[in-house]
């Protein structure tokens, strides 16, 4: 894969990702929105140094560390992908709230079409929007969508500072246990 250049980077702004879901996932994994440098490559989390997949690995998810171009190698594991906001920016604060709202709204309907057992939202602030959760915290949530039960994870890219590498697996390797 080659480095998007600064024109692809530009012209990737409120562009879109198609989501990796299919039915009766075990782990419906859900991103604040697309960042400039994966709409236009055309991967999930395809920023290097965006660390979902480090963690998915180092949680035990893969049985190898995947790239973002291998994504689709997650449904025959059981897992998808998707985002609160599927409008690509730079960073998630140029995203206003009513956008996280309605986002919220369209994942609830992803949820009782495809029903995943679990739906883990990586990032504690899009969820608290989403979902109308000021006080949520890390971890399951008492909440459910149907029977799917709802996670929240750190958001997993490098301008989080708050989790390191090895606390961000740890988390995320807590759902895997409670997912299986």
């Amino acid at each position: 894969m080659t480095k998007p250049t600064r024109a692809e980077l530009l012209a990737a702004q409120n562009g879109t990702l198609k989501d990796l879901i299919a039915p009766n996932l075990r782990v419906l994994f859900c991103g604040i929105n697309p960042g400039l440098y994966s709409a236009a490559i055309g991967h999930h989390f395809g920023r290097p140094g965006n660390r979902f997949w480090p963690a998915l690995h180092a949680s035990g998810f893969t049985p190898r560390l995947f790239k973002p171009h291998e994504e689709q190698e997650l449904l025959p594991l059981g897992y998808g992908i998707t985002n609160v906001v599927n409008r690509a920016t730079a960073a998630a604060d140029e995203l206003e709230p009513a956008e996280f709202v309605a986002g919220g709204k369209i994942l609830v309907d992803k949820i009782h079409v495809h029903r995943p057992l679990s739906l883990a939202v990586l990032g504690i602030g899009a969820y608290r929007l989403a979902f109308g959760r000021p006080s949520a915290a890390l971890g399951l949530q008492v909440e459910t969508i149907g029977a799917t039960r709802l996670w929240v994870l750190p958001s997993p890219s490098g301008l989080n500072a708050h989790y390191q590498a090895a606390g961000l697996a740890k988390l995320f390797q807590e759902l895997r246990e409670a997912a299986v």
